[in-house]
């Protein structure tokens, strides 16, 4: 996991690597950004790639990614159209993708409204606090999912005041 600035920071250093990347909505601000294509991202060495903040793995993971999208192993314009429960086993499948990484990718670049993400160190924290539950231990992800179901349709946004309690309660 990465904090949410430090995951902005080289986010940006990455698209900078780029010179003519191409635009893609953004749920959250509904603007467009720009990412570079598959192809430019397979013309950069993994040391290029590492200079924008990434560990030589995460490199080769999304090098391995690009491929894919190039030789249409998988489609990611076809994502959108499918249950969270269906992009959830595709994308696990593909090395160097986890279920956080998933519940990242269904929250912030498709805006799915239902999204708990159980393995995200900060909603766990979160969750803790608002429940008042003193033991972090004891709020499993099967916790996060009883505690919270009560939410469902609306978790994403949950989710994403479990955040917020965080930078709150930090001042």
């Amino acid at each position: 996991q990465i904090h949410g600035k430090a995951a902005t920071a080289i986010r940006t250093r990455f698209v900078k690597l780029f010179d003519a990347p191409m635009k893609i909505p953004d749920v959250v601000t509904k603007e467009f950004s720009w990412f570079p294509t598959p192809e430019m991202v397979l013309e950069k060495s993994v040391e290029e790639l590492r200079s924008a903040g990434l560990s030589a793995r995460k490199a080769e993971y999304i090098q391995g990614l690009a491929r894919m999208c190039i030789d249409k192993s998988i489609d990611v314009t076809t994502l959108d159209s499918m249950s969270d429960e269906d992009i959830s086993k595709l994308l696990c499948s593909i090395k160097g993708i986890g279920q956080w990484t998933v519940d990242m990718y269904l929250l912030f670049d498709l805006g799915h409204p239902d999204v708990m993400p159980t393995l995200d160190l900060g909603v766990k924290k979160g969750i803790a606090y608002h429940f008042e539950v003193k033991d972090l231990k004891k709020v499993t992800q099967a916790e996060m999912v009883r505690l919270t179901d009560h939410w469902k349709p609306y978790r994403s946004f949950g989710a994403w005041m479990m955040w917020r309690i965080l930078d709150i309660t930090a001042r």
